[in-house]
């Protein structure tokens, strides 16, 4: 497991592009049939993923985790990306599609996933277990926002939230850009409750997606390809704009699983 640092408002002032890729982008999450694990000081969460292809594997603690069991303390969400793969979470089973989400509780034993197929996740520390739940992408919470003038419309699809399947301290979905839009969090917004992690996929070969972040008055770009993800601090924006449409997954770990619980900033602000 990789630990990855925090970084401060004047790191992200100060710092080089490099400094703040190597502590908040994650890159080679998708290995063939070998999982990663990547864990920040923000707010403790966990991101991991693999290219399954065939195989089969246990999602396990990794060394140093400091608990016997994956979710011995915590509580994970994870996405099927492409592909088909089944799960089996100690003693039920699960089939997943492309962009099914499941919700795997807290105290859960053994985690066994085998197929064909990306899979990511997102994990937090919980303080009480839920039952575990699959939301298929057609049972989603699903809304259509922003509008082609402003080049922001994009359908939100939320699985893990406050009315979905039920968490202790994380939230998770997935939004898609429409054909002719970029901006995938416009207005943005801070949540100085939870960090927030955008994993970005379905972009097109040769394309990329301008990720801003930082303080409203000090805006931050970094630059990011197909299945990279970014780490977005509980004070700082989280916005981005791609040269095509495309797809991300948000996952939220923190203190309140509120969707709503964020607050504007308005684009003329911003600098």
């Amino acid at each position: 497991m990789e630990i990855r640092q925090g970084v401060t408002q004047l790191d992200v002032a100060v710092q080089q592009t490099s400094y703040l890729r190597d502590r908040l982008v994650v890159s080679s999450l998708f290995k063939v049939n070998k999982v990663t694990y990547v864990q920040s000081h923000h707010d403790r969460i966990l991101l991991g993923g693999c290219a399954l292809r065939g195989g089969s594997l246990l999602l396990e603690a990794p060394e140093n985790f400091g608990a016997n069991t994956l979710l011995t303390r915590r509580e994970l969400g994870l996405v099927c990306l492409s592909g088909s793969v089944s799960i089996e979470v100690d003693q039920s089973s699960f089939k997943l599609d492309a962009e099914d989400i499941i919700y795997i509780s807290q105290g859960t034993q053994r985690i066994h996933i085998s197929g064909t197929g990306d899979i990511y996740f997102s994990s937090s520390i919980c303080h009480y277990p839920n039952p575990t739940t699959l939301v298929r992408k057609s049972e989603a919470e699903t809304i259509v926002i922003g509008d082609r003038a402003h080049s922001n419309e994009r359908t939100l699809r939320k699985y893990i939230h406050e009315n979905g399947a039920a968490s202790s301290t994380m939230a998770m979905g997935i939004t898609t850009i429409h054909e002719g839009s970029v901006w995938n969090t416009m207005p943005c917004h801070i949540h100085e409750r939870r960090t927030e992690a955008y994993l970005y996929f379905d972009i097109p070969e040769n394309e990329k997606v301008i990720h801003l972040m930082g303080e409203s008055n000090q805006t931050r770009n970094i630059i990011l390809d197909n299945k990279e993800a970014i780490i977005s601090p509980a004070w700082s924006i989280h916005t981005g704009a791609g040269t095509s449409n495309y797809k991300f997954v948000w996952s939220t770990a923190g203190e309140n699983v509120t969707y709503t619980d964020f607050v504007p900033v308005p684009t003329s602000s911003l600098t």
